[in-house]
Parts: structure tokens; sequence; C-alpha cells
């Protein structure tokens, strides 16, 4: 949790000054502390619900030791599912209008698929999603957009489409902070890993030409994490730091039984920077393998012991920053989106 600045020590201005999370005196005296309410909306296919739903869950509940944290599941109508995904969203599930009138202190929003029948620029199908994003803005604290949902925010918003990639852009990737003193990441290592998965992107130039901040990029995929112009009410994610270090795996499997099937023309490439050399070398045997017509398939349990997970670390700090000005931020009012006193324009007060 943040130090208040009980005093006119300068060691306080110099922290905020590069980026510290400092309070002062009379907005701490002013907080009448509780939990916090956090919407999960979870847009992902059926194959992938649960185990997008144990990934967040892990990762805000790892990054948080503090704050007693409600997280309210949902998902929008924005395409059929299946029986089972269907009878777990009614079984545990909250509705999102039902939500909306409690009141949410911050709201994450999840990857989902996206084909050329249904691209993010149907609001014949996806106005659920531009709906909640345009409510959010007006009614929650901050919004974290992950990969799908950030594209969709960033069209809904500048009605500028993603870039379309050839080629799936996926791996764990190097990336480098690029503004130090935002207070998002002003406590992180200033060069990090984190996993990709996505066919389209959000350019560098379309972000700076849209007023955003860029917090943390790649050179090899772009950006990583951006926020609106004020900094802090949304973010923009186009990387996915709640995957687990099986994720990329479970992905590579999935996209060589899809060779198998005959679903794709060509055995799928490695994810990038993810297998070392002996997994690489196992792998590449069975390749070998199933090409020659033999029937075997990838083993999770002999290759997860071999992948090395280098970014968890960096994705705690994020979520756990993320949600610390949240709590600092919000007002005990659920239904009002800042604490007395609070810029809506600089919510951090950067």
């Amino acid at each position: 949790m943040p130090i208040i600045k009980n005093s006119d020590l300068p060691t306080y201005d110099r922290l905020i000054n590069e980026g510290r999370q400092i309070i002062p005196l009379n907005r701490a005296e002013s907080q009448d502390i509780r939990e916090l309410h956090i919407g999960f909306i979870n847009l992902m296919p059926d194959a992938a619900l649960e185990a997008t739903e144990r990934q967040f869950f892990r990762l805000i509940g790892e990054s948080n030791r503090l704050v007693q944290t409600f997280i309210h599941s949902s998902t929008l109508p924005i395409y059929p599912r299946g029986e089972k995904a269907q009878a777990h969203i009614n079984k545990y599930y909250e509705e999102i209008e039902d939500l909306k009138k409690v009141g949410l202190d911050a709201l994450i929003i999840t990857g989902a698929n996206v084909s050329e029948s249904h691209p993010i620029t149907d609001l014949e199908i996806w106005a659920p999603l531009r709906d909640l994003l345009e409510w959010a803005d007006k009614n929650v604290t901050s919004t974290l957009c992950s990969c799908l949902s950030g594209h969709a925010a960033y069209v809904y918003k500048h009605g500028i489409p993603p870039i379309k990639h050839e080629q799936k852009k996926w791996g764990v990737y190097p990336h480098h902070v690029m503004n130090r003193a935002h207070p998002l990441v002003s406590g992180m290592n200033t060069k990090l890993d984190a996993p990709h998965s996505r066919n389209g992107e959000i350019t560098v130039q379309q972000y700076k030409t849209a007023g955003m901040q860029i917090l943390i990029q790649s050179e090899e995929v772009g950006v990583y994490l951006a926020t609106s112009n004020d900094g802090f009410r949304r973010l923009y994610l186009q990387g996915h730091p709640e995957y687990d270090s099986s994720s990329l795996l479970k992905e590579y499997k999935r996209e060589i039984e899809r060779f198998k099937s005959g679903e794709r023309e060509s055995y799928p490439p490695f994810p990038e920077n993810y297998f070392g050399p002996i997994a690489q070398e196992k792998l590449n045997q069975l390749k070998k393998q199933i090409v020659a017509g033999d029937d075997v398939s990838l083993s999770e349990e002999e290759f997860l012991p071999l992948i090395e997970n280098t970014w968890t670390d960096s994705a705690r700090s994020l979520i756990a920053t993320w949600i610390g000005h949240v709590y600092q931020t919000t007002n005990v009012d659920r239904q009002k989106q800042f604490m007395d006193g609070v810029n809506p324009d600089n919510p951090l007060n950067m």
C-alpha cells in the first residue's frame, strides 16, 4: 500500500516526481477504507472460458495481498455458447446490467476470437462491447482491455481498425518501459518479457496519433501497454500478462492437432523465444514422426518442466500497481467514479 505524505519532508516530493505512489495527507484522512469490486468480463471462446478465469483470478490474487477484492464475473451476448459453457455462465456469472446498478471500481475485459466474417467493426455483433466501454468511461475508475477488447476499444474511440498480419505474432518477447516516470510502471524492471498471441496490431503510430501514452513497447512486436491520454482511465494491453507457463504450449499443441486433422496446411512454427534448445530438439523429433504419419501427440507433462517462465513477476507488478492506484482514487460509493478531489482528466496527478 502507498506511503502517506504526512510532512513537508522533501523526499516525498522527490518520490512523487519519480512517479511513486505517495498519497497526500488530506486524501488519506478522507478515505473510508473498504473492499474493492472488479468486474471481469470474459469474452473468450468456450474452450478457453474457464482457463482464462483461472489465469486472471490467479494473477489478481497473487498481485494483491492486502486489499479485499471481489471479482464479479460476467460476459456479453456476442456469440452463441455451447451447452457446457452456457451452463457455467448461467450458474456462476452475474448479469452485466445488475453490475452496472450496484457499480464497479475497475473493469477487466478479456480478449476474444474474431473472424473475417465477424470483424470488431461490425456493431450488429459487437455493439454490447462498445456500449459497455462507453458506460465504463463514465462510471468505472479504470478499465483494463486485454488484446482483442483493447483493439475494439481503440476502434470504437478513434474509428481506425488494427493492422492485420498474415502470420500470427506469438511467443515471449523482450520489452522496454518507455515512460519510466509513469506511476503504473515506475516500480517495474525497465526491461521485461511478456507473451503475445495475436493476428492484429494497433501500431505505435496509431497510438501516438490518438494522443495515447505508450508505457511498454517491444522492438519485435510493438506496443505492449498503452493508456488513454489521461494516463489511467483506460489501459490497452496487446499482450497476455495472465498467461500461465503452459498457455503457449497448449496453443502450440492445438496447432499441431489442427495440422494433423488437415485444418492447417503447414506444420506450426515454434512460438518465438519460448522453447529452449532441449525442448526444440525433442519437438523437432516429434515433428518428423507426425509428418511421417505416426499417430503421436505432444505430451504437455513432458515439455512443461522444460519451459522457463520469464514474465509472471512483471505481470504481477503491473497488476498490483494498477489495483493499488484504483484503490487510492476510486470513491467509497461504488456508483461514483472517483474519490472527491480527483481530477478525472488526470487521475494519477502526474
